[in-house]
């Protein structure tokens, strides 16, 4: 007899449906597994044979042909166990399903007493399943808080297979797990590093409030000491809030990379700050089973780059490609998979490798070659991706000692919510939520400036000899500035902020 289960499983970041057809027939006591399994896939047949000896079901001694379809997609990981045991006991007629198995989904790792595991993934897998018109899906216990996230589906959490086997047969249903994502979203608004510990540097959280509200990369240079890891860890605090389809899609890559931590949602932006050491493979993402990286487990967040230039030159040039696309593209032997990589970068780098070139207390024991060897570690085509550049001079005593209360992170976020409302009603027909995703068409179409704005654009490309992309950025720049500002023309003094966030340019900065 056969019997058809179906389950489902990851590819990239996205959920795909396969198809689990359990075959018996009479003739010697046979167990052939089929359709690209893994090793992991391969050693569920020693825990399905555990399990349904253990809780009390005659496994059949026949010729079991298990076939995991479609056959040239290969499978990964322990989630088969419970459709490949489902479909041996339907198959041998050990149990009459009462449900109906087209439109349910089995998903689930098998301990050889027949408890049901977690397993990493389970928001996507859930996702395609709804897509695909499924009804239902029987899952561990465990990930029942984050399947429940996907609304028109019904997800019962099973803690063992013979619960699932009650389920089926109509004996005891498996109550349906439910969760109101608006609701998780809402509940999470504390922060605990605010932008009111930090005393002076309002040029810097006025940048940073820029970069917030049109999702602008942004890097800080100055000597050590002076703030630059302190603002940066208070960056997300200003950043808009997560829209639930973002929240979804954010947690779809920390559940298929296992980092979830007990958490059924991802409700604040990312903020991933990776040791200088980290290999480009980490960085951008692969390896011999590929996952995703860095870059995009900021994805929607924040990825931030502290001491720059102690990166490998190697990882810091592989982000010029994900930061123009906002995507990564690994290719393997048997798959092409893409991660989704639309982060923003904020990065610091000390003047020198001493750190106090150019600094009023302290004198600099470089030489100009190892200034110029130290910042040469930045490509031009890198910085010239990064929308600010901005100095953070060393925090005057008086500021310290200062007893003025200091904007909080809340009054600096209204106004970065206001701007970014402005830019999702005007971005409405568009498939863009930010400036600066403003493509050079688009440019023209949104970004109307004056004859004082026209003017000083000009004047900063020929002295600054600023490339095409620092161009546009400059005006993604102002246009940010001017939603800020509450204005839909860009005048002058946008334009004039816009440039002088662009100072490290390499063609105009200059160490000599």
């Amino acid at each position: 007899m056969i019997s058809e289960i179906y389950s489902c499983s990851v590819l990239g970041i996205d959920g795909f449906i396969v198809q689990v057809e359990a075959d018996i027939s009479k003739g010697l006591p046979s167990y052939a597994l089929v359709g690209l399994p893994d090793t992991a896939v391969k050693e569920s047949k020693e825990r399905v044979f555990s399990s349904i000896k253990n809780n009390g079901f005659k496994y059949p001694m026949k010729r079991i042909t298990i076939n995991l379809a479609p056959a040239d997609i290969k499978k990964e990981g322990p989630w088969y166990d419970l459709p490949i045991a489902m479909g041996i006991l339907t198959a041998s007629e050990e149990i009459s399903p009462e449900i109906d198995l087209n439109k349910t989904i089995f998903i689930g790792e098998l301990s050889l007493k027949g408890e049901i595991r977690p397993v990493r993934g389970i928001l996507p897998m859930i996702l395609k399943a709804k897509a695909r018109g499924f009804s239902s899906a029987v899952i561990p216990w465990e990930n029942a808080r984050e399947a429940s996230l996907v609304e028109g589906i019904k997800i019962h959490p099973a803690k063992n297979l013979m619960q699932t086997v009650e389920h089926v047969c109509g004996l005891r249903e498996i109550e349906t797990y439910s969760s109101n994502l608006s609701e998780l979203l809402e509940n999470n608004t504390d922060f605990s590093f605010d932008f009111s510990d930090v005393k002076g540097q309002n040029h810097v959280k006025r940048a940073m409030e820029v970069a917030a509200a049109g999702y602008h990369n942004i890097i800080m240079i100055g000597p050590p000491g002076s703030g630059k890891t302190m603002l940066a860890r208070r960056f997300p605090s200003v950043l808009p809030p997560l829209s639930p389809e973002e929240a979804l899609e954010a947690t779809k890559i920390y559940s298929i990379s296992g980092m979830l931590k007990g958490r059924s949602l991802i409700t604040e932006r990312p903020f991933r700050s990776p040791h200088h050491t980290i290999s480009k493979i980490s960085l951008i993402g692969g390896g011999q089973v590929p996952k995703p990286g860095e870059v995009s487990l900021a994805h929607l967040g924040v990825l931030f780059l502290d001491e720059m230039p102690e990166f490998q030159k190697s990882a810091l040039e592989v982000l010029r490609q994900p930061m123009e696309d906002k995507f990564v593209n690994i290719s393997r032997v048997n798959a092409t998979l893409t991660y989704p990589a639309s982060f923003l970068l904020v990065s610091s780098i000390n003047p020198c490798p001493c750190g106090y070139y150019g600094d009023e207390t302290h004198n600099c024991q470089c030489t100009p070659r190892q200034i110029k060897n130290y910042l040469n570690k930045i490509s031009g085509p890198l910085l010239d991706r990064i929308d600010i550049h901005i100095e953070v001079k060393r925090t005057a005593y008086e500021d310290l000692e200062n007893d003025a209360e200091e904007e909080s992170s809340f009054s600096i976020k209204e106004r970065v919510n206001r701007a970014r409302d402005i830019q999702l009603d005007r971005y409405k027909n568009e498939n863009i939520f930010f400036n600066s995703q403003l493509g050079a068409s688009q440019i023209k179409r949104y970004c109307s400036m004056d004859k004082e704005a026209k003017s000083l654009v000009k004047d900063a490309f020929e002295a600054m000899n600023l490339s095409a992309r620092a161009y546009h950025r400059i005006i993604k720049l102002a246009r940010t500035i001017a939603d800020l500002n509450g204005k839909e023309v860009i005048d002058g003094r946008h334009i004039g902020e816009a440039i002088q966030y662009r100072s490290l340019d390499r063609k105009y900065w200059e160490v000599f």
